[in-house]
Parts: C-alpha cells; sequence; structure tokens
C-alpha cells in the first residue's frame, strides 16, 4: 500500500480517486489554494496536477480537512449513533470526540460501550471517552457509578479514547482521592482528559490544568475563554441547541491565540440538526461574528487533530487522511460533498451509507420510578419568600432570585405569576426521591412537561403548573420506558425515547416530524421561544452549572456546593 502511494504522488500511477479543478483550504499557511487533491488507498497523495480513476469534478468549490467535534454527546441528539451519523456526515463532519456521560450515567459501562459498537456501523469516527462522573456530583442519584477503580480497570480498553469532562472541579482542587485515582489512571495510560470548569479563573484554573486537564468548553465570557487559551487549554467554542457561544467568545480568538480554539456542539438535538446544521453552523457564526474564515476550518479541523492526537487528520496534505468536506463557499458552508477516507459518504445534503441499528438490551427498559399522586407534588413553605430558579436564554447557567410568594392548602399559589413548580423524581431505584423548586421565566400556562433526559443522571423532570398534570406526566413517563410528554387539559401527548430513556430508535425522520409537533404544543402552551422547550428544561438539574439548580435531593446552589432550603 506504501508503495502505491508513493507511485500516485509522484505520478506514476493514477490515484484511486481525484478531487479536480477546485480550491482548498491549506491550514498550514492559512491560504486557499488551487490543485487538484489525488487520494490512493483513504491517504491524500498529493495536491497539484493528477490523474485519478474516479475524478470528482469540485470547479468553483472549496475542500477543506473533514471537520472534528471535539465534544459532542451523541445522546442529545435523542437518535442513535447510525441515525446520527446520517445527519451530521451530509454538513461535512467526519469525526467526533463522543462523551456518552448521559446514557453511562443511566446504564454504566454498558451505555459506553453501545455507543462504540453502535457507531461501528457507520463511516463516522467516533472516538468514546470514558466518562469521568458517573454521577456528575454526589448530590443526585444516577442509574450507575463509575469509581476511580472502574476508571483504572476500563480507561484502557480498546474502545476508550480519553477521559471525559472532568466536572468535579471541586475534586480536583482539594484532591479528592476518587479524582485524583481517575486523573492518575488517564495519565498512566496516555490518554486525553477533558475539562468542565465554568467561571473558574486564577490559581484554582492553574490547580485543574495542572492537574493534567486539557480543554474546557464552558466558558461563559471572552476573558474567561482567553485566560483558559493564555495558561495552554484548548478551548471549544460550542454551538449547541440549548448553549450558543460561539458568537460570545469569538472576539477571544486572536492571531496569537487561535491555534488553541475547537468547535465542538456538545448538545445539539436531532431537528436542530436536520434544519440548521452541525458544525457547518457553528463555522457560519464564527465567521459572521469575525473570525476569518480560514482560521474557523484551522480551528474546526487541524486544532482538533492535534488536540485529540488525531495523527493523520485535520489536513489536506500527502500522507494525511482523505477526510475532506466540499464546500460552495466559506461563508454559508454548504456542504456539497463529504469524503471519509477517500470514500464519498454524503452528497447534496444526503447519506449515502445505510447501517442496520445495535439495539442491546442493556440499554433497553430503564425506567424503575415509583407511582406519584399529585399531592407528592406539594411544596410547603414556613414563609412567603422562596429561593428561585431563574433560566436565562441562550445559556444553561441560571440565578439565584427571591421572590414573595403565597401559599394556601399547604402548597405555594402559582396562579398570577411567572413562577412554575419543578420536580425532579428518581427513576432508576425507585427510591421515592422527589426534589420540588419553583422556576421563573420559562412562560408555561395551563399544564405540565416533562421528560426523562435530565442532566446528568437523568432522573424524570418535570414542570407545570398544577400538581394534577405534574402527577400525570410521571405516570405517562413511566408506562412508555422513557421519553417526553405534555399534559393540557388533562390530554396527554408523548414521544418515546426507548434507549436509556435518552434516545429514539426511530429513524432519523420519524423522530424529528413527532418531537418538532410535541415541541409546537409546549409552545402553544406559552413556553418561550426563547428556550428549546425540552432540551432547556434537561439542564435545570445539572448541579454542576452555576447559579442553582434541582436534584432529586433538593435545591442546590452550585456556588456553595451544597443544597439550600426553598425558604428565603
Amino acid at each position: 500500500m506504501l508503495e502505491k502511494l508513493i507511485d500516485a504522488a509522484i505520478g506514476r500511477e493514477k490515484a484511486d480517486v481525484v478531487l479536480k479543478n477546485g480550491k482548498f483550504v491549506n491550514v498550514f499557511t492559512g491560504e486557499i489554494q488551487e490543485g487538484d487533491i489525488a487520494i490512493c488507498g483513504g491517504k491524500i497523495a498529493g495536491f497539484g496536477k493528477y490523474e485519478g480513476k474516479v475524478e470528482y469534478d469540485i470547479s468553483g468549490k472549496i475542500a477543506v480537512p473533514g471537520l472534528i467535534d471535539a465534544h459532542v454527546h451523541i445522546e442529545s441528539s435523542q437518535l442513535t449513533p447510525e441515525e446520527y451519523a446520517k445527519l451530521i456526515m451530509p454538513r461535512g463532519t467526519t469525526t467526533i470526540i463522543a462523551d456518552p456521560h448521559e446514557i453511562t450515567n443511566v446504564c454504566g459501562i454498558a451505555g459506553a460501550e453501545y455507543i462504540w459498537k453502535a457507531s461501528q456501523n457507520v463511516p463516522l469516527e467516533v472516538k468514546v471517552m470514558l466518562p469521568s462522573c458517573v454521577p456528575a456530583t454526589a448530590f443526585e442519584t444516577s442509574g450507575a457509578t463509575l469509581s476511580g477503580a472502574d476508571t483504572e480497570k476500563y480507561i484502557g480498553e480498546n474502545f476508550i479514547y480519553g477521559l471525559g469532562e472532568f466536572m468535579n472541579y471541586p475534586g480536583v482542587i482539594y484532591k479528592d482521592p476518587e479524582a485524583m485515582k481517575k486523573l492518575k489512571a488517564a495519565a498512566a495510560a496516555g490518554k486525553v482528559v477533558d475539562g468542565h470548569a465554568p467561571n473558574t479563573s486564577g490559581n484554582g484554573l492553574n490547580a485543574y490544568i495542572a492537574a493534567g486537564i486539557m480543554t474546557d468548553h464552558e466558558c461563559v465570557t471572552p476573558e474567561e475563554a482567553a485566560e483558559k487559551a493564555s495558561k495552554g487549554m484548548y478551548v471549544h467554542l460550542r454551538e449547541g441547541s440549548a448553549t450558543r457561544n460561539v458568537a460570545v467568545n469569538a472576539s477571544a480568538v486572536t492571531p496569537a491565540n487561535m491555534r488553541r480554539f475547537l468547535l465542538c456542539t456538545d448538545d445539539r438535538h436531532a431537528a436542530d440538526l436536520k434544519a440548521n446544521g452541525h458544525l457547518d453552523n457553528a463555522l457560519r457564526v464564527a465567521v459572521k461574528s469575525g473570525i476569518k474564515p480560514a482560521d474557523a476550518i484551522v480551528i474546526a479541523t487541524l486544532n482538533s487533530a492535534e488536540c485529540y492526537r488525531l495523527y493523520g487528520k485535520g489536513a489536506i496534505a500527502p500522507g494525511y487522511d482523505a477526510d475532506i468536506a466540499v464546500f460552495d463557499d466559506l461563508e454559508n458552508f454548504r456542504c456539497y460533498m463529504t469524503f471519509k477516507g477517500g470514500k464519498l459518504v454524503a452528497k447534496e445534503g444526503k447519506a449515502l451509507f445505510e447501517a442496520e441499528k445495535y439495539l442491546p438490551e442493556a440499554v433497553r427498559n430503564t425506567v424503575n420510578a415509583k407511582e406519584v399522586k399529585a399531592d407528592d407534588f406539594c411544596l410547603k413553605l414556613k414563609g412567603n419568600r422562596a429561593n428561585v430558579i431563574r433560566i436565562l436564554k441562550d445559556n444553561v447557567v441560571t440565578e439565584r432570585v427571591v421572590r414573595e410568594v403565597q401559599s394556601a392548602g399547604g402548597d405555594v399559589v402559582l396562579k398570577g405569576t411567572d413562577l412554575l413548580k419543578l420536580a425532579v423524581v428518581e427513576r432508576h431505584h425507585k427510591t421515592g426521591n422527589i426534589g420540588i423548586g419553583l422556576l421563573e421565566g420559562y412562560g408555561l400556562k395551563g399544564g405540565a412537561i416533562g421528560l426523562t433526559v435530565a442532566h446528568d443522571s437523568h432522573n424524570i423532570i418535570v414542570l407545570g403548573d398544577n400538581n394534577e398534570d405534574m402527577a400525570a406526566i410521571v405516570s405517562e413517563l413511566r408506562r412508555i420506558g422513557g421519553g417526553m410528554a405534555i399534559c393540557a387539559g388533562g390530554k396527554i401527548d408523548s414521544l418515546s425515547l426507548d434507549i436509556a430513556g435518552l434516545m429514539s430508535s426511530a429513524d432519523a425522520e420519524t423522530y424529528i416530524r413527532q418531537s418538532e409537533a410535541l415541541l409546537e404544543k409546549a409552545y402553544a402552551m406559552g413556553v418561550s421561544r426563547g428556550f428549546e422547550a425540552f432540551m432547556s428544561l434537561s439542564f435545570l438539574a445539572l448541579p454542576v452549572i452555576p447559579e442553582i439548580k434541582l436534584t432529586d435531593r433538593g435545591l442546590f446552589d452550585v456556588n456553595r456546593f451544597d443544597f439550600i432550603g426553598i425558604d428565603a
């Protein structure tokens, strides 16, 4: 094979495939160059003037290295890995760094193994990280636990590429023994460690980085992003469905530090992928926000390849893998063709591959919650002032606010206010735990909505303005084995997520059609269109993102890293 590649590169033999008459981004120089791109045996033989056994005319278009999503949870698309690949490869993505901590929090290591095995059926290259925080904290009830000993056991498995986002920032700086075991195991195995450290700076950030953590995707401000890049971290510019910060943090990117930035989607649902795209969407936002087109391509390709030690990826150059996306231009980023290992896998928005789904029993039938009744959602206050979660648009960060709240009959009165009742119901071990709080700013009226996607332990999260409909939501989610549901006027509509209560085994088109119909019902009930009705809700149980969240064990102040009472 090496001899054949050399012959094709020097021009003694025809290349297997040649992309003719186009331009390409040279990520090493930042230049837009002209020339044929020759491919042989899945590798790039060279660029210049070539003939191929198969030739594709890309006149008027521009080739770039295959895009690399540097941090993503496939589960957030609510699709199987096979269906997910069909949506993103036509957008130019050829490789992803997948952290399966959503499904691992439900199913344990079997969840991570499922993501890997299902991904073997498609041309998308999926590098699976071992989740580092299962559960994310000790302040919630998850379906599984991965200890330091488990990390030592699994980090060397052939399907594990690195250690996933290390959310336990206090555990790092205070040298928690379990955290130390996990970090040391990754270091001993020579694996990359991803980070997750919002609002972290100064000496605390120094300690976090010194522990061997290389990346962060939670920068809230450009100043935070710039500090992390200045200390050698790779900073993800994230463009998800609920959290979009490419535009905000683009100003942190300079000619001097641009090699420390990556692009990622983190959490992006299927309908958003279908309508607006994947990393192609992130590139559009980046360029509109002032990042030079060639620099944006470097950020989406070579930087990610180097950060994650994906040797031979991230460039169109001799000897590199022939992972290539062909775009109409570097402004709209409409993907015309996608090649993986030199094979055409997508063209004009359509995947050119099929895959039989892998669906093991280990990730099915995972809802194990106790039955609930309306009275279980009563919220008794000692006085008339309550700590309230205030949701922020386009972010997973929340604020703690104090509001005057009236009570009657042993329960809060929501009528005439912008407040809603939020509850997290444990669904893994039938503990009966129910955490109850108040939410401001969501806009729902006349019913309840809920789902079994509640980051990161994925208990049932339900929001409503009356106890009866909230109880009905939980009962429906138990009945369908996990999913999403709406109850309005006593009428329930639901959508099954039969894989771990997180993902649908349906094809992408069917799932998107059904989920969009459910979304519209939520918006018709008054949910603000400034939020993705279900995904925004799912982050309100995540006790590692400031400022205040709710778990099955109660209201949690992330800044204090401890529970607080509902009474203010």
